[in-house]
């Protein structure tokens, strides 16, 4: 695949991550939408589901990584660094691209909610935030999560039957969605330094009316320790397998 290919295809991918993402958050807790406190559920499909999108638009053109965790996991495993850098920029444009795309949706639902004075802020639509602020604790689920994302993902590749069937993807959906119903609850599961950190930046520059802070006193977690625990993935797969 060309470098060409492979920007192009993560940035279209990814965006629709996010689009999916980021849009199922905002439909589930912003005012005046019609899907307004479906839950964590509803969430956690919806994420699963943008990776189901993403990941399938984006293969042909890029594999479909999305996440810097997954390419930094395969290049442990591999030693093919050539087009780290050239995934990982596609993987951010991408998720800056998909979290403005989100704000262009929910337009009119980000004026109605500045306007009510106990809406929340937005920050959570966009970025990830722990529900108990303990950063060693939340660095560590964050590593744990993305561990239980990348090994499987390269576990996958060695059942042959998944790629020539084209469900590959599908099950790595499915698995998104389980990581959100069972390790979530702690930190959002991040997962993945483009999907927080693309959207936290747009989150600071778009004028999002009373949007209050992006929070960057965090954001190093959900991009050090999704890389952290990609990196530990490639590691653990190449030893044991």
């Amino acid at each position: 695949m060309s470098n060409g290919d492979v920007f192009l295809g993560e940035v279209i991918g990814t965006a629709i991550l996010i689009l999916f993402g980021a849009g199922v958050v905002a439909a589930v807790v912003l005012n005046y939408s019609k899907a307004k406190d479906a839950g964590w559920v509803v969430i956690a499909f919806g994420w699963g589901f943008g990776v189901l999108a993403g990941a399938y638009t984006a293969a042909p053109l890029s594999g479909g990584h999305l996440n810097p965790a997954v390419t930094l996991g395969i290049a442990v495993d591999t030693g093919d660094w050539d087009q780290v850098p050239v995934y990982i920029a596609g993987q951010m444009a991408g998720a800056m691209l998909g979290a403005v795309l989100c704000w262009l949706t929910y337009y009119a639902q980000f004026r109605a909610n500045a306007e009510d004075e106990l809406a929340q802020p937005t920050l959570g639509i966009f970025a990830t935030a722990p529900a108990i602020r303990n950063p060693v604790a939340n660095l560590v689920t964050e590593i744990i999560a993305t561990v239980g994302l990348v090994l499987p993902i390269l576990a996958f590749g060695l059942t042959k039957g998944l790629g020539e069937s084209g469900t590959a993807v599908l099950v790595v959906a499915f698995l998104v969605v389980g990581i959100g119903l069972s390790l979530g609850g702690p930190t959002g599961y991040a997962i993945n330094p483009a999907r927080d950190l693309g959207p936290r930046i747009v989150h600071t520059l778009l004028p999002i009316p009373n949007k209050g802070t992006s929070d960057w006193g965090y954001a190093w977690i959900p991009v050090a320790g999704p890389l952290i625990g990609g990196a530990l993935s490639g590691v653990i797969f190449n030893a044991a397998f």
